[in-house]
């Protein structure tokens, strides 16, 4: 008889998604052993479905979802047993690192490369919110002390450290744009092209860098086929989704209709 881990490894093996199927399995099992519960590091969308898929395949285990929050993109699975009584804790904890504006811009990618600089996990690290001269880190509670004690600077930036409110946060609000257009195919070079206002032969620049991910999983190929209801995302551009494939026109093209993310 196949068992729940057999079944989700053999579905998700060769994908970017097979070590984190495997480490939501061994959380799933633990909640189911124990009757209680367990939680997850932080989780990109697709990681998310991947534990959803988990708790589908165990009888007795839910999952519930918090990125501390409203509208967070990255969250924490809890993985909870059908006889727990209590309420399971996502310890969630938001460190807010300062800087001189007047000195420094710094961006996403500069606060995230100071945190890997100081060894910190990627699922340790929940949304980073960039404003000037600040950013806030949704982490784990025992990460945000190591923060606290150990994050000095970001590049030449220094940064003064400290906790701060999570309900300080305000809910994430997403402007969308709507665009509609036509493309030859529905490759991905040309959907993404479309949704991102660049050129189709950027676009496959851009996937050759590995710049490009279709439902959060990094696109191969530029010929890789796109359908209504997936989403592009692109590193530094946001995130465009397929709201809708009309059909053809006259001169043999596809209508589509794109929903982007700003």
């Amino acid at each position: 008889m196949t068992t729940a881990r057999e079944k989700i490894v053999r579905f998700y093996r060769g994908t970017e998604g097979e070590a984190a199927a495997a480490r939501l399995v061994d959380l799933a099992e633990q909640a189911a052993r124990t009757q209680k519960f367990r939680c997850s590091g932080f989780l990109d969308p697709y990681g998310m479905e991947i534990a959803e898929t988990v708790a589908a395949n165990f009888d007795d285990i839910s999952v519930s979802f918090d990125g501390g929050y409203p509208g967070a993109e990255r969250q924490r699975a809890v993985f909870a047993h059908r006889e727990f009584g209590g309420s399971p804790s996502f310890d969630i904890s938001v460190v807010r690192a300062a800087w001189n504006a007047e000195f420094a811009h710094l961006t996403h990618r500069d606060v995230l490369g100071a945190l890997m600089g100081l060894g910190v996990e990627r699922d340790a690290i929940g949304d980073i919110l960039v404003t000037a001269g600040a950013a806030r880190v949704l982490t784990d509670k025992k990460m945000a002390d190591f923060l606290l004690t150990e994050w000095k600077e970001i590049g030449a930036a220094a940064v003064r450290v400290d906790l701060d409110s999570l309900e300080a946060i305000a809910p994430r609000e997403e402007r969308v744009k709507e665009i509609n257009a036509t493309v030859a195919s529905l490759r991905a070079d040309s959907v993404a092209a479309a949704g991102f206002g660049i050129s189709r032969s950027r676009a496959a620049s851009d996937i050759e860098a590995e710049k490009l991910k279709l439902n959060w999983q990094s696109v191969k190929n530029a010929a890789q086929a796109v359908k209504e209801g997936d989403v592009l995302s692109m590193r530094g551009r946001g995130r465009v989704e397929v709201a809708e494939v009309r059909g053809r026109t006259k001169k043999g093209r596809i209508g589509i209709s794109l929903k982007r993310y700003i």
